[in-house]
């Protein structure tokens, strides 16, 4: 067990369990509201490092492909063309990193920034192949951002409709086993047949949770009702001729008809946003990833009963969980993951936002992409669909510990200055930090050495 002080203050509190730690010249949270408004204000990262959309980076890979088949037929002239579009494609993925680092670095909003990393967690994609990796940055843009402080409804529908979800869960290759599509394609070359990945993910995963009221025959009707949903040159689009024709039956009610539409794809998802088992399910999962592995049954009920009454609604939700006492119970419940970690030891150094953002793709590479990796959380991919695990146990590690160490020593020796060890425990862990971590920090024989006994350590690395 590592030190702490019995007394631990709101501000450090906000900092550490809602936000990526402290950073100097930034406001110190004082209050709920203020804490809130970081999540319901303006978006204040949206506008910086905004990237392109996924039509225009499906234009890219087109392009790289049309050069790829060239220079496979002997065409001289694509060959340099086809390594120019492999680099912009690489640095468009390094330059993606880059983003998501620096949201959450420097735009004074960290409660907005944890809950669009949450939410893109509970809404995972994970790339398979070099389309959906290039097109991976702009699912957060289009998908997640622009819904966190509206709500769980429309972040469904968004998330489950964008093209990177229908590339990650096969929808693009499910046919309406009785579609006109179907019928006109007997011998079956370019589809596959109805596939169910989607409609289960998102009952399962997103919405109802493991053990909800459903069944293999609601999955099945609300595969054959998502039939349609493909990804067109620009987006996600919807073919009737495609759609299972007639209605389907989902959880006691019935949904689409002659013509399938795309409305009734939505009012299904809409409908099941506001069940009483997508309330429990996903509120479980906000309570478990910013308080506790065992949260207070308490506040699960609180923020469950929040969630229906307002129809799902998660600016409403976010404040009754700031509102409620036991989000308030003292640090330490919670590892900080990977990503959380090196987030919160770059703001503690104190890197510019100018240096930052003169980082070669290469630098992001070796300083931030690689060492993710080697913490265990690459951030492209998440082991599953159910996204990266919460539990400490899956974090603290012998590997984990190792990366982290070797990390905070680069970052520390690159990055620390001539900042005083002695000052820096005291401004990033304030009253978390225990007497021992405080001798061995004074004792340090040379500031890299200090500054990495303060990021490597225990109380630094939980919440």
């Amino acid at each position: 067990m590592h030190e702490v002080s019995n007394v631990q203050s709101f501000a450090t509190k906000a900092a550490f369990r809602f936000g990526y730690g402290f950073a100097e010249g930034e406001a110190e949270v004082s209050d709920v509201e203020m804490l809130l408004a970081q999540a319901t204000d303006a978006d204040a990262g949206i506008a910086t490092y905004r990237g392109p959309s996924f039509g225009e980076r499906a234009q890219m890979m087109r392009t790289y492909l049309e050069y790829k088949r060239a220079a496979k037929k002997g065409d001289a002239e694509a060959k340099p063309l086809l390594r120019a579009s492999n680099k912009e494609c690489n640095a468009l993925r390094a330059v993606d990193m880059q983003r998501v680092f620096g949201r959450a670095m420097y735009s004074g909003q960290g409660f907005r920034e944890r809950l669009v990393f949450f939410w893109a967690d509970h809404f995972t994609v994970v790339p398979k192949s070099r389309l959906e990796q290039t097109a991976w940055g702009s699912y957060q843009e289009e998908a997640i951002r622009p819904n966190v402080n509206r709500s769980f409804g429309d972040m469904l529908v968004a998330a489950a409709t964008h093209p990177s979800m229908l590339l990650f869960l096969d929808q693009v290759r499910s046919i309406g086993p009785n579609s006109v599509a179907a019928k006109n394609n007997k011998k079956k070359r370019k589809v596959k047949g109805l596939n169910e990945n989607l409609a289960r993910e998102v009952m399962e995963l997103h919405t109802l949770g493991v053990g909800g009221a459903y069944s293999q025959t609601d999955v099945r009707q609300a595969a054959e009702l998502l039939t349609g949903l493909v990804v067109g040159p620009d987006g996600a689009n919807f073919l009737p001729r495609w759609a299972e024709p007639g209605s389907e039956a989902i959880l006691g009610k019935q949904y689409g008809g002659n013509p399938a539409r795309l409305d009734d794809i939505e009012g299904f998802l809409r409908d099941l946003a506001l069940h009483p088992d997508t309330a429990k399910h996903v509120v479980t999962k906000l309570v478990v990833h910013f308080i506790s592995d065992d949260p207070d049954p308490a506040l699960v009920d609180e923020l469950t009963r929040v969630y229906r009454n307002t129809d799902g609604d998660l600016p409403s939700v976010y404040g009754a969980m700031l509102d409620h006492p036991a989000s308030w119970v003292d640090l330490g419940q919670k590892a900080r993951q990977p990503f959380e970690f090196m987030v919160a030891s770059l703001r503690a150094l104190g890197i510019s936002r100018a240096d930052f953002d003169a980082f070669s793709t290469g630098q992001l590479r070796r300083g931030l992409t690689l060492p993710l990796a080697s913490m265990g959380q690459p951030l492209r991919s998440a082991p599953g669909p159910n996204g990266w695990p919460e539990e400490a146990e899956a974090w603290i590690t012998a590997q984990g510990i190792a990366s982290r160490l070797q990390w905070a020593l680069a970052v520390s020796r690159q990055l620390g200055g001539d900042r005083d060890p002695r000052e820096f425990v005291d401004a990033n862990l304030r009253e978390l930090a225990g007497e021992s971590l405080k001798f061995a920090v004074a004792g340090a024989e040379q500031r890299e050495e200090g500054l990495t006994l303060v990021l490597a350590s225990p109380e630094f690395n939980r919440r």
